[in-house]
């Protein structure tokens, strides 16, 4: 049976109810497959060895995680080879594409959970309500444990970029 979360979010003071579990810092992190593109899938072990940073996002074409997206991206270049900075949504994966060329984002790897909704249910950030993520953010270290967490309370909010990135900084 999926856990249900209620009370820990909402869209615009709207209550949602998150589906999974909520994890912390000191835990494994759950594999999860996702879209890369409408034929290839990718994997937590595809970014073995990496510092990863997961920035959650209900989808692109919101201003809030449109800025969100292009943000980690110029961070993405201060970090080096060590780091890899995913951004997940429930966007298709053709949409996220089309958003990349138009927003000039080449530094971050998009990937879309709308198949199996595998990452938003092992990270407890699928939106029962909505079938979209709650926006958060997630750093891993190179050996899958998770460093930091943040679970935005309100969609509508943006994400500590510094602590994120303070986050991954710590860890080089």
């Amino acid at each position: 049976m999926t856990q249900e979360r209620t009370g820990v979010a909402t869209l615009k003071g709207n209550p949602l109810t998150l589906i999974g579990p909520e994890l912390h810092a000191g835990e494994s992190a759950p594999d999860f497959t996702v879209s890369k593109n409408l034929t290839e899938s990718a994997t937590l072990q595809d970014f073995a060895g990496k510092i990863k940073l997961i920035s959650v996002v209900p989808s692109l074409d919101t201003g809030v995680c449109d800025m969100q997206t292009r943000r980690f991206n110029e961070e993405a270049a201060n970090l080096g080879d060590e780091v890899v900075i995913l951004t997940i949504s429930n966007d298709l994966p053709p949409a996220q594409a089309r958003w990349c060329g138009a927003a000039g984002v080449d530094q971050v790897v998009l990937l879309s959970d709308h198949k199996d909704v595998s990452f938003g249910t092992a990270y407890g950030v699928l939106i029962k309500e909505l079938r979209l993520l709650m926006r958060s953010i997630f750093v891993l270290d190179k050996e899958n444990k998770i460093r930091y967490v943040e679970y935005l309370g309100e969609m509508t909010e943006h994400p500590d970029y510094d602590k994120a990135i303070a986050a991954v900084k710590a860890l080089l």
